[in-house]
This record gives C-alpha cells, structure tokens and sequence, in this order.
C-alpha cells in the first residue's frame, strides 16, 4: 500500500486554537496518514487557528510511532495523549476535552468513514448560536448487521434516556466551550459523550454529513460492544428501568392476589383439581425469569455505584506530546 506524505500545517505564529480536533486512535495505523493530510487541507481552508489532539487509546499496531511522525512534521499544532493501555473510545474523548484549549472542539473518527471535509458545515451552525452540533449519517457504508444493530440500540437509548438525537453512533460533532467544561466536570466513570452533551447543551441541533467505507482496517464495535453500550446507556443515563421493573412487580402482585382469590372461590364452587399444574408451572418459571432479570438490572446499578464509590482515576496518561 503507498504510503501518504504527511502534510505540513500552516499556522498563524503563537495564535491561540479557536479550533481543537479530537481524535481518538485504536489500531488506525493504515488510516492516520491520510487522515491527517485531509483533515489538515480541510482546517487551512477554513482559516482559523486550530490545533489537532490525537489520543491514542492503547493501540497495539504502529499507531503511535505514526503520530510521533505526524507530531515531528506539525509540532506547533498537533499533541498525542498516549494511554498506557486501552479505556475505550468515550473516555479516550474526555482526555482530549480535557486538554482542549480551542472555544469550539470538534471530534472525529480516526477510521477516515467521517470525512474531515464535513466540518465547515457544523462550524457554521456552531458560529450561528448552536452550542452543539451533531452530525447524521446518510447512505452509511456499513454492514447490515452495524447498520440495524445501531438502529436498534439508538431507538431503546431514545425510550430510556429521553434523549432524542438520530445518529448517536456518529462522532463527528461540534461541542461550543462551555457544554465541553461542564463535561469535563463531570467526574462520572459512566461516560458516553453524545447523551451526556445532550444534557447541558441549551441549542443543540444536528446536520446531515457524508460517510464513507472504511480505508484500512475493521470497525472496533461488535456484538458484544455494542450490548456492553446498551447497558451503559440503560444504566447509566435512566432510572426508568427501575421504575418500569417497580411497576412490573406491582402489577404482577394484583394479578397473583385476584387469582388466589379466583382459586379460593373455584375450590370452594367446583372442588380441588390437579389439573392446570404445569400451566401453574409455566407461570412460576416466566415470573423466576422476570425476578432474575429485575436482579440483574439492579446489579448493574449496584456494579455502578461502588465502581463511583472507588474513585478510580477513569483513564490512565503514559504521556502527552507536545506542550498545551
């Protein structure tokens, strides 16, 4: 595969960024190169100062002997937050805000399917008193299985959390400075940027954007990511699944009281009967699977509460190149 030169960036001398593009990287090797050159001839036309924060998410490819390349040719303009092993994307992404320095900070995916060409259309509706803007895909260039998955977890999140956007799977988004500090203040482990903007955004508004196939590589989220998000997301955003299993359980206790009441009476009228037992059994496994599945919701809120409880550091820095 030919390699692409990377690109020099030109920059105003000592400008501040108006600009910050967050980037997260997870073994994106094949793609960085060109992603840069794009991204780079997308901000110089644009003719602000910016500045480009790569995070490298534990990557265990080439990646960042890449970005130490990238940060030598743009060392004015380009950091690299390196992890010391991987902490997912979101988290990846709150690194980078909080290294941000620019009054508008834009995020982008390293897999080149956001194209860097896309952003002036979310700047725009940014400088016109938007203070989040999220973009949709169209014509996505997904699998089946990607695309109806996303779908699906996009339209439980929606019922759940009360927050409606149409793509929450695409992170090319543009977040004014105020709604990204607020994020940053947040000191949850429970993080998922799209919801979690939503909530202190006052004007949020979407727009439609390109999405291209892959260049290089496969996508980072699969079956089990993507039922790992819809927990997340269910957990950590709601309390409606409590409330709905409270709810549940009280109608199940209605119904259980009348029909003890309808076996009284019908012992009393007809006699005892041995019919209908595995009838009663059937009903007495539905409810054991409904008990167990109430257990393990509220145990995702009790796994929640003590990893808060824990303090933890969310993420862990090896090292940041390049000065803020």
């Amino acid at each position: 595969m030919k390699t692409t030169t990377t690109t020099k960036i030109k920059q105003p001398k000592n400008a501040l960024p108006y600009l910050s593009i967050v980037i997260p990287v997870y073994n994106e090797a094949g793609n960085l190169e060109l992603l840069t050159q794009r991204l780079v001839n997308s901000l110089n036309n644009i003719k602000k100062p910016y500045e480009i924060i790569f995070i490298n998410d534990g990557s265990k490819d080439n990646s960042i002997k890449l970005l130490e390349k990238i940060y030598k040719a743009n060392s004015k303009t380009v950091r690299v937050i390196d992890f010391k092993r991987n902490f997912g994307q979101h988290m990846a992404i709150m690194s980078g805000f909080e290294q941000a320095r620019g009054e508008v900070i834009i995020t982008l995916d390293a897999d080149l399917q956001n194209p860097p060409e896309e952003i002036p259309k979310l700047l725009k509706l940014i400088e016109q008193g938007h203070d989040l803007v999220s973009g949709y895909r169209i014509k996505r260039k997904d699998t089946f299985f990607r695309k109806y998955a996303s779908r699906l977890v996009n339209f439980v999140r929606a019922k759940i959390t009360n927050i409606h956007m149409t793509d929450e799977g695409c992170m090319l988004r543009a977040y004014g400075r105020d709604v990204v500090d607020l994020m940053v203040a947040t000191k949850s482990t429970a993080i998922f940027v799209p919801a979690l903007a939503y909530s202190y955004a006052s004007n949020p508004t979407e727009v439609a954007v390109k999405h291209e196939a892959r260049f290089t590589g496969e996508s980072k989220y699969h079956l089990f990511s993507l039922i790992r998000l819809y927990f997340d997301l269910m957990t950590g955003y709601s309390l409606v699944p409590l409330q709905a299993f409270t709810l549940f359980g009280f109608i199940v206790s209605i119904l259980s009281l009348l029909f003890f009441l309808f076996l009284v009476v019908r012992r009393f009228l007809v006699g005892p009967e041995v019919q209908g037992v595995f009838t009663l059994f059937a009903i007495m496994f539905f409810l054991v699977g409904i008990l167990l599945m109430g257990l393990g919701i509220t145990g995702e809120y009790i796994g929640r509460i003590y990893q808060e409880v824990k303090q933890r550091p969310r993420y862990a820095i090896k090292r940041i190149i390049g000065e803020k």
